[in-house]
């Protein structure tokens, strides 16, 4: 099978169904936007150290590819789509992991500059191409309905990330380091 197909050459693309869109479509942007993420959640497995950690966050990236089918679906035929939906308990278990993590970790009382060791700093990286993301679904879910647990599940993987990237640097032993107005 050949990779590539000729058929975006002039800027369109075809979505699940058969429908073709420019390239610049919102849908497109928006699920563009999470295989950006997908990327670098690749990248910032290889930096985790703890074995629970990586195979949460390749749940994650796992999760991202059902979102990102579920996205590229004619919005038409909504059929196609229900193939693609995340389980509700997704964002159940993503709280549970955040929750686990935070009870690790000594309180936060600040805010904190992105940075650390290079796992938290790609952490952060991850984090706001995930807010990036939920920007363009946002826009998305105004123009065409997208199933709420997406919204959620997106939402709450920015907050993951966070206390993720403050997991990485406390298991490094780096120092956080914190926010302070120097005016």
């Amino acid at each position: 099978m050949k990779i590539y197909t000729k058929t975006g050459d002039k800027g369109s693309t075809a979505l699940i169904g058969g429908a073709r869109v420019k390239k610049d479509d919102l849908r497109i942007e928006t699920y563009g936007t999470l295989d950006e993420l997908n990327a670098h959640l690749g990248v910032l497995d290889t930096l985790l150290t703890d074995a629970a950690d990586k195979s949460f966050v390749q749940r994650i990236q796992s999760n991202l590819f059902v979102i990102g089918s579920y996205l590229a679906c004619d919005p038409q035929h909504p059929v196609q789509a229900d193939r693609f939906r995340l389980q509700p308990e997704e964002v159940n278990e993503m709280e549970q992991e955040i929750d686990r993590l935070t009870q690790a970790l000594p309180p936060q009382k600040t805010f904190l500059l992105p940075g650390g060791c290079p796992a938290s700093a790609q952490a952060h990286v991850c984090r706001t191409v995930c807010r990036r993301a939920e920007r363009r679904m946002v826009s998305l879910n105004e123009a065409h309905p997208i199933q709420l647990e997406i919204l959620a599940f997106v939402n709450r993987l920015s907050d993951y990330l966070f206390v993720l990237a403050r997991k990485a640097n406390f298991n490094e032993n780096v120092m956080e380091k914190k926010w302070e107005l120097s005016w």
